[in-house]
C-alpha cells in the first residue's frame, strides 16, 4: 500500500513540476514581450526628442530666416544629383584566351551642386582609376549579383579616392556589357 502511494505523490509532484514549467515559460515570454515594447517605446521617444522633432522650413520660419538671407554660402543638400559620365569600353584580363570587353556606363550620386561641379572638373582622374581598375578584371570577377556588387563598391571607393574632400554618394550602373 505504501508503494502505491509514494508513486501517486510522485506522480502528483511529476504533474506539479509540469505545470510549474509551463507557467514559468508562458511567464517569461510575456516579460520578453514587455520588454521589447517598452525597449522599443523608449527607442522612439529618445529618437523624436533628439532629433528636435521638425524640420528645416518650421526652424527657419520660427527663427524669422527670411528668403535669400544666409543662402549665399549654403546649398540645399537633400535631392540626389546625377552626372553620367560617357561609356567605357575596357578589354578585361582573359589570361591569354580570347580577348573579352567590358562597356560600362555609370551615373555618380552627390547632393551638391558643388560636388557636381568638382566632378567635372576632377573627371581625367575618375576615368584614370576607372579605367586602371576595369582592365585588372576578369571575367569571373563580373559574375552574378555578387560580383556586381563588388564592382560597384569598388568603383565607389576609386571615385571617392580621386575626388577627395568632395563626397560621392554612389555608382549607379546604367549599362553593363561583357562580350568577346
Amino acid at each position: 500500500m505504501s508503494d502505491e502511494n509514494n508513486s501517486e505523490a510522485d506522480e502528483d509532484d511529476l504533474a506539479e513540476g509540469l505545470e510549474q514549467k509551463k507557467t514559468s515559460g508562458k511567464k517569461i515570454i510575456i516579460i520578453a514581450v514587455v520588454a521589447v515594447f517598452i525597449l522599443a517605446l523608449g527607442g522612439g521617444a529618445a529618437y523624436f526628442f533628439l532629433s528636435g522633432g521638425e524640420d528645416e522650413q518650421t526652424a527657419d520660419a520660427e527663427h524669422g530666416t527670411q528668403e535669400g538671407e544666409g543662402e549665399a554660402g549654403e546649398e540645399k543638400a537633400g535631392e540626389p544629383l546625377f552626372l553620367e559620365l560617357a561609356p567605357m569600353l575596357v578589354n578585361i584580363d582573359t589570361a591569354g584566351g580570347k580577348p573579352k570587353y567590358l562597356k560600362l556606363t555609370v551615373a555618380l550620386e552627390v547632393d551638391k551642386q558643388s560636388s557636381l561641379e568638382e566632378l567635372n572638373k576632377k573627371m581625367p582622374l575618375i576615368i584614370d582609376q576607372f579605367q586602371t581598375y576595369l582592365r585588372e578584371l576578369r571575367v569571373e570577377d563580373l559574375n552574378g549579383s555578387a560580383g556586381m556588387f563588388r564592382l560597384k563598391e569598388e568603383l565607389l571607393i576609386k571615385v571617392n579616392d580621386a575626388v577627395y574632400p568632395t563626397r560621392v554618394n554612389d555608382v549607379l550602373f546604367k549599362e553593363m556589357l561583357v562580350n568577346g
